[in-house]
């Protein structure tokens, strides 16, 4: 008879979560997954595997949370330009913030500290970015068809060039404890929507 799990895997892998995000991979070891879980090391594995696999359940997690919290700005009926300048200006923001600017952006802090070394992590970095760029770039789309967006702006390269700006803010909000300039960068990226 198999037994029962003396653990919640979902809460398990949301802490999990959270502890990677706020140390990155290298500097989490898997001593401080069982201390911070709270569950030991044989679980863990059963569970969901090595701590590399871990890792990667968790950004998945992070990406499926944060990608539905996007589709469902960007994607609202109306107008489109409203919600693509309140998610600009919603990075800038976390990405300054005192209490939010320090643990960045999961995706992008995994960029960052794994880049191209960690194949699997870099594909699951490719397709978050290539899912904001997409779901800017439908926003925009949606924006032109609806006469908000001036004719000669192309959706693609605004898209890219926001893509680009919101992993930038949040590199530098964490890297800086100067808000203004985030924001100001933010500002003036969006004058290219008037």
């Amino acid at each position: 008879m198999a037994r029962t799990k003396e653990f919640d895997p979902d809460a398990a892998l949301q802490s999990a979560l959270e502890l990677f995000w706020e140390r990155g991979y290298e500097a989490t070891s898997m001593a401080d997954l069982v201390d911070h879980l709270g569950i030991g090391r044989a679980s863990i594995y059963a569970t969901f595997g090595n701590k590399h696999e871990l890792y990667l359940k968790a950004l998945d997690r992070y990406d499926e949370t944060y990608s539905a919290l996007l589709f469902q700005e960007l994607s609202e009926p109306g107008p489109a330009l409203p919600a693509v300048r309140t998610v600009v200006r919603r990075f800038a923001d976390e990405s300054s913030a005192t209490e939010t600017r320090l643990t960045g952006c999961f995706i992008t802090n995994t960029a960052a500290e794994v880049g191209a070394r960690d194949a699997p992590a870099a594909r699951r970095v490719e397709q978050a970015w290539e899912r904001l760029e997409t779901l800017l770039h439908s926003a925009l789309v949606r924006a032109g068809a609806q006469g908000e967006l001036p004719p000669e702006r192309d959706p693609r390269s605004l898209a890219r060039l926001f893509l680009v700006l919101m992993q930038g803010m949040r590199v530098m909000g964490r890297a800086t404890d100067e808000p203004a300039r985030v924001r100001e960068a933010a500002e003036a990226a969006l004058t290219l929507l008037d």
